[in-house]
């Protein structure tokens, strides 16, 4: 896998990026993974001080690759969710979500001190799972068809959701 073309860079959302956000995230080739938020939802997580909304730009020109959330970030027990990390097609395959996940590690442990960051995803999402895997997050558990599936047509049934997660120590101990 070949690391994106440019640098990335995560730039707080504004307000007038959550129609590209909406349009990212109601994708079809991205809609079976996530369940997609209302706008209502993206508003509030731009505002409350617990979320952290970002814009991914990966061209050289600043151009949007995607967004991702991280929900937890005033939370008392140092427990950081990435909360949804959703990338335009065009950079799926180009290295564009592990430089995201690395960033966003660094970010949790370093500028959030947090002592546990963690994520859920769909069982269907393979190419995360095994990203998330290589990256060291543990799977800590599954919550057995939790979620419906969505962008196959409405009776596509149901989907697990895998909670994995990354302790600081072991964070610490891959960056060492």
């Amino acid at each position: 896998m070949s690391a994106p073309a440019s640098p990335l860079r995560l730039r707080p959302t504004m307000l007038s990026d959550l129609e590209f956000v909406q349009s990212v995230e109601t994708d079809a080739r991205n809609l079976p993974f996530i369940t997609p938020w209302e706008r209502t939802q993206h508003e509030a997580a731009v505002r409350i001080p617990d979320f952290r909304h970002f814009i991914v730009e990966d061209g050289p020109d600043g151009s949007r690759g995607g967004f991702v959330i991280l929900q937890g970030c005033r939370n008392p027990n140092k427990s950081v969710e990435l909360k949804r990390i959703v990338l335009q097609a065009a950079g799926h395959g180009r290295g564009l979500g592990r430089a995201c996940v690395r960033v966003l590690k660094r970010m949790a442990f370093d500028d959030l001190r947090a002592h546990r960051f963690w994520l859920d995803l769909k069982s269907l999402n393979t190419r995360a799972l095994a990203l998330y895997a290589s990256e060291g997050f543990v799977e800590e558990g599954r919550l057995r068809e939790s979620v419906r599936i969505t962008g196959f047509g409405e009776d596509a049934g149901y989907d697990t959701l895998i909670v994995m997660s990354l302790l600081d120590r072991e964070y610490r101990a891959r960056v060492a």
